[in-house]
């Protein structure tokens, strides 16, 4: 009972420091952690160990070529809510990890200060590989991955997906998608609520926007607690 308490304390305390960095007042609350029956619970599934084996070998684009290590995806693969952002960057591509660099360290505290923990979402990119330089991902680059995408979604068959930025939004919802008129809007991809917002990359440059994603992190939040 002691260690739940205090693993409860140390989750709202980075809770609170999260929203700090929002300047938010208001606190969400937090689902209950999950109490270890002592059991080892698979930290990925079979069908995610062969898709991310397809991954590996893949060579629909030149891509692999250049990339250091692939940028699967990480979190539960019984996640309720998924983050896709566009294609992994240059710390991503060292550590083979999604999100890892500056734009990850915020999105960790974006999903904090949302009350919920990062092992417990899903995070992904539309491209498993990192375009060189940190360039805008071409077309057939999206085309490439999607598949696979897709197939992530597929097998986590989340309650909410929050896609990240305007490559993730237009690879879901059509090329002609603007991130800065649907930002913010309860849209539907096969069935499940889909939320854009801008991608934390754009905050790092613009941090007057997180006002407005902080409204859209919410929104996404109640369609959560009133899902079953």
């Amino acid at each position: 009972m002691a260690d739940d308490l205090r693993r409860l304390s140390r989750a709202i305390r980075q809770q609170a420091d999260a929203l700090k960095v929002w300047g938010i007042r208001e606190l969400p609350i937090p689902r209950p952690l999950a109490v270890s029956s002592g059991r080892e619970i698979p930290s990925i599934s079979e069908g995610f160990r062969q898709l991310e084996q397809e991954v590996i070998a893949c060579r629909r684009c030149p891509l692999y070529r250049t990339r250091t290590r692939h940028v699967f995806g990480e979190g539960s693969p019984d996640a309720r809510l998924v983050f896709i952002g566009e294609a992994p960057g240059r710390e991503e591509d060292l550590q083979g990890r999604p999100f890892v660099g500056a734009a990850g360290q915020l999105l960790t505290k974006m999903i904090e200060a949302m009350g919920l923990r990062r092992e417990e979402v899903y995070i992904c990119n539309v491209l498993k590989d990192r375009p060189p330089g940190n360039r805008t991902p071409e077309l057939a680059e999206v085309d490439a991955c999607l598949g696979f995408l897709e197939r992530q979604l597929a097998l986590i068959r989340p309650r909410v997906v929050c896609a990240l930025g305007a490559v993730a939004a237009r690879a879901l919802l059509g090329p002609h998608v603007a991130i800065t008129k649907v930002r913010g809007a309860v849209l539907d991809y096969q069935g499940i609520p889909l939320v854009p917002t801008f991608h934390p990359a754009y905050l790092l440059r613009n941090p007057d926007a997180k006002k407005v994603v902080w409204q859209d992190l919410k929104k996404v939040k109640r369609l959560l607690d009133e899902s079953p």
